[in-house]
């Protein structure tokens, strides 16, 4: 609401008086106006494109304008001063995060510019969530708990797969006979399939370090990943969730299911950067954030110690896990002897964590951020993954 003051109040009576002769008088002072400004979407992916809408209302007879004035992290699309009683402007968000669009500014002016108002109006926040990678197959654990799912299982069930022929037994459904088999065996025989179960996922996304450049760091590939792997086990009807480790402690979100668990999962995503808090450990977490026998994958750059000994600790006690290395990045080269020995002594300590790590059992992938996660995960999609205690 914006309320209008006359910018020249010494306007002579010859000016008045010529404007009555030719029939033109000032339109009336609106006491209030309306404005409506609406966002198309308040949930974006980075780089997606957005759309703000601005209405003004009882302003007739006035010129308008309007100027957008974007937020920190907010590139625009579109021209930032619009004329008119209704604009709309595109802007869009290159990182992930939660951010504040800006500010709108909106000026009336009479035909003569004698008068003038003038208003600004804070625009809403957007939560801007990572791109998900691209993964279109997912890892299987060989043992998978007794829940229905679309996932083939060693063991027969109800399933539609066929699995084999057996011998009928009394109780077995009539409509399950292989005719063919029977008559050429001589005895009755039976179609089997095997059980289609389902598993638990829990992602774990390590944000205690963030090297590289802003939107190719190993916090940005590994938020990526994590978000396309929740949509594809998701997609398999697997009950998914996340835990987060950042320099404040642990958030996570219990397994579950649903297109609604993958905004939930992003928006657990969201706070990975939310603060620093000295003295903070990785304590074991409940047994509704990690499940028993639940398929872990970790998406980290494996530069914090505390968080390679919550690795090593979720395998010693039974967990099938699995980490996605997401370090693309080396400390700069440089020609002094001394920096060249830290640069090698560096190299060969992150040799030696994941030399461990596989020591343990534990498979480590090396991933680009760029690739569809199907690639490096291939060798681990095409067969059951058996964890070994």
């Amino acid at each position: 609401m914006a309320r209008l003051g006359s910018a020249r109040d010494n306007t002579s009576a010859r000016d008045n008086t010529s404007a009555c002769d030719h029939g033109d008088r000032p339109a009336a002072r609106p006491k209030r106006v309306s404005v409506r400004v609406g966002l198309t979407s308040t949930r974006i992916y980075e780089g997606e494109p957005v759309a703000l809408d601005v209405t003004v209302r009882q302003a007739d007879g006035y010129d308008t304008r309007w100027v957008l004035h974007p937020g920190k992290g907010i590139e625009p699309g579109s021209a930032t001063g619009v004329n008119g009683q209704a604009a709309r402007f595109t802007f869009r968000v290159p990182r992930w995060g939660k951010r504040e669009v800006g500010t709108v500014a909106l000026t009336l002016h009479d035909r003569w510019r004698l008068a003038e108002g003038r208003v600004s109006l804070t625009l809403p926040s957007v939560g801007c969530y990572p791109s998900p990678a691209v993964q279109r197959t997912e890892v299987m654990l060989s043992r998978l708990p007794n829940r229905l799912g679309e996932h083939r299982a060693r063991v027969p069930g109800d399933g539609t797969e066929f699995a084999g022929i057996r011998e009928f037994v009394p109780g077995d459904r009539q409509r399950a006979i292989n005719w063919p088999a029977s008559t050429r065996i001589g005895r009755l025989q039976v179609n089997t399939f095997a059980a289609e179960r389902s598993q638990d996922v829990v992602l774990l996304v390590d944000a205690t370090s963030d090297v590289g450049a802003p939107g190719e760091s190993a916090l940005d590939f590994g938020l990526r990943g994590a978000a396309g792997a929740a949509r594809a086990y998701l997609g398999a009807r697997d009950r998914v969730g996340v835990i987060t480790y950042h320099w404040g402690g642990a958030h996570w979100l219990a397994p579950s299911l649903g297109r609604r668990q993958v905004y939930k999962i992003l928006d657990v995503l969201l706070t990975s950067d939310s603060g620093y808090a000295r003295g903070a450990v990785f304590s074991r977490l409940p047994r509704a954030a990690l499940p028993p026998g639940a398929l872990v994958v970790a998406f980290s750059p494996l530069l914090d110690g505390r968080f390679v000994e919550a690795l090593r600790d979720m395998r010693e006690r039974g967990f099938a896990l699995m980490v996605v290395d997401v370090l693309n990045t080396a400390p700069p080269a440089r020609r002094r002897s001394a920096d060249v020995a830290a640069a090698r002594i560096w190299r060969m300590e992150q040799d030696a964590i994941r030399f461990s790590l596989r020591e343990l059992g534990v498979p480590v992938i090396a991933w680009d951020g760029s690739e569809p996660l199907d690639l490096p995960l291939a060798p681990y999609t095409r067969r059951p993954l058996v964890t070994r205690r």
